[in-house]
């Protein structure tokens, strides 16, 4: 009943160069990397036998090295972090029940998010995927908006059936709604975690596949399974007060380091 988290690295983002080695200030003023602090996030979570960082770069490797993680090599030809957790499980040789891949753009993850999508996967037999969802409230939403009509890729919206498999994923925010809602107001607009949950299985299966149109078209590594009737479990998880976002872009810092001071994050 072991459970393996794997943080993706890369050093040659298309939106982002450089991105797991860029510093983030925190409350007080220190600075950590932002695999630093994805790796922080990670180590939070509890019930999880290991973590370890996967990368094809050196100096991604240099510094995680440097604060105390385990890194594992993969390949440059790894397309997104779906690949890189497959070639670092199959690198590792060990077996695992599930596999948690904690995006290494993410380091405000708290540690319930990968507690709670595990429980459910577990929950869940007939399930070999799943991925959390966070209603977002009014600021979060307007927030999305407002990246959307200045041209810039934000966060990922969801939305999915009563049966809480995904119906679909996108960059632009989806469900439509003409609504306005005040910044703490519950919105029907649900932000989608970069964190996945997988049984290894569905690791083996998806690096059998080429990317669809719909992963090419939206960016989304998620939509390969979509796209191949692989159903994706969404949990839905719960703030509780705490703020979440994704660095994106280079606009995305001084929005984190913010967050990261109001919650006193050191």
């Amino acid at each position: 009943m072991s459970v393996l988290i794997v943080i993706p690295a890369r050093f040659a983002s298309t939106r982002y160069p450089g991105k797991p080695l860029v510093a983030l200030r925190g409350a007080t003023g220190e600075s950590r990397t932002l695999i630093h602090r994805s790796w922080d996030a990670a180590k939070t979570a509890s019930g999880v036998d290991r973590v370890v960082v996967a990368t094809d770069d050196d100096s991604i490797r240099d510094a995680a090295i440097a604060f105390g993680a385990e890194v594992v090599m993969t390949s440059s030809t790894c397309r997104n972090g779906t690949e890189r957790c497959a070639e670092a499980l199959a690198n590792l040789r060990e077996p695992y029940e599930i596999v948690v891949n904690l995006q290494g753009d993410a380091p405000l993850t708290p540690g319930w998010f990968v507690e709670d999508l595990v429980a459910n996967l577990r929950a869940a037999p007939i399930m070999a995927v799943a991925t959390p969802v966070l209603r977002t409230e009014g600021a979060a939403l307007n927030g999305f908006l407002e990246d959307r009509r200045a041209g810039r890729v934000g966060g990922t919206t969801a939305v999915f059936g009563t049966d809480r498999r995904a119906l679909y994923f996108s960059k632009e925010v989806i469900p439509y709604t003409g609504q306005t809602f005040g910044p703490a107001d519950a919105t029907p607009v649900f932000h989608h975690v970069g964190v996945y949950a997988y049984r290894p299985e569905a690791l083996v299966a998806y690096i059998g596949w080429e990317p669809g149109p719909l992963e090419t078209l939206e960016g989304l590594e998620q939509l390969r399974f979509l796209e191949n009737g692989t159903p994706v479990l969404c949990v839905e998880v719960e703030a509780k007060g705490r703020q979440f976002w994704e660095l994106n872009n280079p606009a995305d810092v001084p929005r984190i380091e913010q967050m990261l001071a109001q919650m006193g994050v050191a």
